[in-house]
């Protein structure tokens, strides 16, 4: 397993890794956790949009797009 701690923003398509933590607060913290975007949730990039923003994550069964205003304040290590 690499340990090395990365912005999502910036995980290539189609690797997966687990969220070591979130780095913003307020509401967009509250947001991140309710789309359950917590330590040790495994996220991977499966589609960009043509613009490069917003990219789609599969995040616990679930596709969701985030802005790379959002992903870059979540910190994740590869798996």
């Amino acid at each position: 397993m690499n340990n090395d701690k990365i912005p999502l923003s910036t995980l290539p398509m189609g690797k997966k890794a687990r969220v070591a933590s979130l780095t913003s607060d307020g509401p967009a913290r509250r947001r991140m956790l309710d789309l359950g975007i917590i330590e040790g949730t495994k996220i991977e990039p499966l589609y960009k949009s043509p613009t490069g923003n917003p990219v789609a994550y599969l995040i616990r069964g679930a596709v969701i797009a985030l802005r790379s205003d959002v992903s870059e304040r979540i910190i994740v290590s590869s798996i």
